[in-house]
């Protein structure tokens, strides 16, 4: 049988879910958050803590650590787990391309580019076996070119693709995203059964709000203020666009990305014992992937 168990981190807005098959006690985390405080450089496991004692209570064995995408707005916590559980990490395969961009950004000529970080490298149609259950990949690109959503059962993990109706879409405007496959990527999904379960990545509600981890296809595809089942490519495209113009960077996308890259590997000590995170001197993301000098 399936089991969900969601987690929010309340700093990033981010949702990490456990899910298990309790037949077998096998269970997969995905979209793990490793909670960093850029003003002191520290990290908090507490939070991971509670997902991971949550399966141990459980009695679930965590075998794999799922990623919908490389997050621009949390680091990831999979290299904790699969430091403390053994657990295998997947991603999407597009995963080559991020790595490209930001070792650019970053300038880290010798860093792999190829995927090797992970243990598994996923595209469409690939399938992951949960004890008793699978797992079925589907590439849903368009927020970033990695993204992927995970279906099993009755129910569909979507990253950053779609969140809560009145929240709408996902950007498109960092390196790899494009709304027309956005577009495509959610039309997909809207294709699924009507009540399936869309367990979203994050949310943001507002002060008296509980935070929303999981809506129906049907209720998105009625109800979604950015893209109905009724939106037209080019009404969603236009709105994404010129939505996107006006969004600034969230606050934590160069250390997210250069732990994330890494599959959650945190920075190699120098001769001190510190680690050092990057972060580009009056350069643009932009320019920097394009090899650009101001």
């Amino acid at each position: 049988m399936l089991d969900i168990q969601s987690f929010y981190e309340s700093n990033s807005g981010t949702w990490t879910y456990l899910v298990a098959d309790t037949a077998s006690n096998t269970a997969a985390i995905i979209d793990p958050v490793w909670v960093y405080d850029p003003v002191s450089g520290m990290t908090d496991e507490s939070f991971i803590d509670q997902v991971l004692n949550a399966a141990g209570q459980s009695g679930y064995r965590v075998t794999w650590v799922l990623e919908t995408h490389a997050h621009a707005d949390h680091l990831t916590a999979a290299q904790v787990v699969r430091d403390k559980t053994g657990a295998k990490i997947a991603c999407g395969k597009g995963i080559r391309a991020v790595q490209e961009n930001f070792s650019r950004v970053f300038n880290l000529p010798e860093l792999p580019t190829d995927g090797s970080q992970f243990d598994r490298l996923l595209e469409e149609g690939d399938v992951i076996e949960l004890g008793g259950l699978e797992i079925f990949v589907m590439n849903t690109p368009g927020h970033t070119a990695d993204s992927l959503t995970y279906r099993v059962g009755d129910a569909a993990f979507v990253g950053d693709t779609l969140f809560r109706p009145s929240f709408g879409t996902a950007r498109c405007d960092f390196p790899g995203g494009d709304a027309e496959a956005l577009y495509e990527s959610i039309s997909r999904l809207y294709q699924l059964p009507a009540d399936t379960r869309l367990y979203l990545c994050h949310d943001y509600p507002k002060e008296d709000e509980d935070p929303v981890c999981m809506i129906t296809v049907e209720d998105s595809k009625r109800n979604n203020i950015h893209l109905t089942g009724d939106t037209t490519r080019e009404q969603f495209v236009s709105m994404r666009t010129e939505r996107d113009r006006k969004l600034g960077l969230p606050k934590l996308i160069l250390p997210s990305l250069q732990v994330n890259i890494e599959a959650g590997a945190p920075p190699a000590a120098e001769s001190n014992g510190a680690g050092y995170l990057k972060t580009p001197f009056n350069q643009s993301i932009e320019d920097l992937i394009r090899g650009e000098k101001q």
